[in-house]
């Protein structure tokens, strides 16, 4: 198609939206590029909210990443506080009320939404989810005049939420209703410094808890109900688990998988011809199970839409099955991994062999020095490594990352063990933690010889 006569339509602003409405520009830059959001933003930085409120980011302003005017400027329509009400998949068109818009090429980037929990009291004034940034700001004015919160459910968010509020000085109370912190996603061992740290930092942390019902006061939550009694409070996090935003995909008769998110293929074409789906609401392969999942970071979702806007702009790009680099800081202790961990290689019955060491992360004289556990999870025959986790206090980012580009291509026990690694007093410790635990994995096993 003629790039001139090129009409695309993003709906989503969020991380897949812009860079799907940005890349399809760059790719056809006379192409018509439209972008439809409910919100009054775009481009800037949700991960980073826990961290204003927290006050180690002085203020919200730094978490925009560009102008609607850059936008503007490059030639992407924005119709911001736009709410697309219908898809017809037929007629290549797009509703918003009564006005109908048509297109050529489709992206859906609409994101996610929490999972709400079917619990009385949850319209109660006071509950909050972290998404809206600009209801983050309206939150966070609200902090000043409260002590006392309730986060509910010990999710990655609600990790950050339950640190950074503490860290700001309010009674700060984390309920789960696990054995521990993300234990959806994470081995205890690896949680456990997590959890010294948040409390440390003052957080009760009620484990095995489920809350009953929100209680109010003139339409207002004034404490939690759980199994282990109530709780006051003067607000309360929802920081449950993320769902596919998938209304309108659903109505408009896309194919949905089994996790929730839009089937796409590996160029995040849906069953649709002409129409993409990226970030949070659509669904890509894991890399090392070949199962279906959803609801990965920011990064992914920037990706995955650069690959879609790329498309739609007439390229031919494909998105490689994801490995799942993550890490985040729990309390004052760095997390992170690749793929699944122990926990997780156990609940789906897959064969593995845990591989496991502390080592440090500097020299041990060098002031700074913290320790790094790590832990490698290994086909036992083949010894191909299939997943990692980690806790530390500095490295477990760059760690995860080499980790998820190491295992992508196929490296096992002994290339870890024997891998090289910088040494220098300041940055890194004569023998790398990775390799540490290769190390110690393969000792094991000629143990069991």
């Amino acid at each position: 198609m003629d790039q001139k006569s090129l009409r695309v339509i993003v709906i989503g602003g969020g991380a897949a939206g812009i860079s799907a409405a940005s890349m399809a520009k760059t790719v056809a830059p006379e192409a018509s590029v439209t972008l439809f959001t409910e919100y009054e933003d775009v481009a800037y930085s949700p991960c980073g909210i826990p961290f204003v409120h927290g006050k180690e980011i002085p203020d919200f302003e730094r978490l925009f990443l560009q102008t609607s005017e850059h936008y503007a400027e490059i030639g992407i329509d924005l119709r911001f506080k736009t709410t697309v009400t219908g898809i017809d998949l037929n007629k290549y068109t797009v509703s918003v009320g009564s006005e109908i818009f048509g297109w050529d090429r489709l992206i859906i980037a609409t994101g996610f939404e929490y999972e709400e929990p079917n619990i009385p009291g949850i319209d109660l004034e006071g509950t909050h989810y972290v998404k809206n940034i600009r209801r983050a700001m309206e939150f966070d004015k609200t902090l000043d005049q409260i002590k006392k919160v309730v986060v509910v459910s010990a999710t990655p968010l609600g990790v950050e939420m339950a640190g950074n509020l503490a860290q700001r000085g309010l009674e700060t109370h984390l309920v789960d209703e696990g054995a521990w912190l993300m234990s959806e996603v994470a081995d205890p061992d690896i949680m456990e410094p997590v959890q010294k740290s948040l409390e440390e930092l003052g957080v009760k942390i009620h484990f095995g808890t489920k809350v009953h019902e929100f209680k109010g006061s003139n339409g207002k939550v004034k404490s939690v109900s759980t199994t282990g009694g109530d709780m006051d409070c003067d607000v309360v996090v929802v920081a449950t688990n993320k769902t596919p935003n998938n209304h309108l995909s659903r109505e408009a008769g896309l194919k949905i998988g089994s996790t929730g998110g839009i089937l796409v293929d590996d160029h995040m074409l849906t069953s649709k011809k002409g129409v993409y789906a990226a970030g949070d609401c659509a669904e890509v392969v894991h890399g090392v199970t070949d199962l279906p999942i959803q609801g990965l970071s920011g990064s992914h979702a920037y990706s995955q839409g650069r690959v879609a806007g790329a498309n739609a702009g007439g390229d031919d790009r494909a998105y490689d099955p994801v490995y799942v680099p993550w890490g985040m800081v729990g309390g004052n202790v760095q997390i992170g991994g690749v793929s699944l961990g122990e926990t997780l290689h156990k609940a789906l019955g897959i064969p593995h062999t845990v591989a496991f060491a502390q080592g440090i992360s500097r020299a041990r004289y060098y002031p700074g020095v913290t320790r790094i556990r790590v832990k490698l999870i290994a086909d036992p025959k083949t010894l191909r490594v299939m997943g990692a986790q980690m806790s530390g206090g500095e490295g477990i980012k760059e760690r995860a990352d080499f980790l998820s580009f190491a295992i992508k291509r196929g490296a096992t026990l002994h290339d870890f063990a024997w891998m090289e690694n910088v040494y220098c007093p300041p940055i890194g410790a004569l023998m790398e933690p990775i390799a540490l635990a290769a190390q110690a994995g393969l000792a094991e096993l000629a143990k069991k010889k």
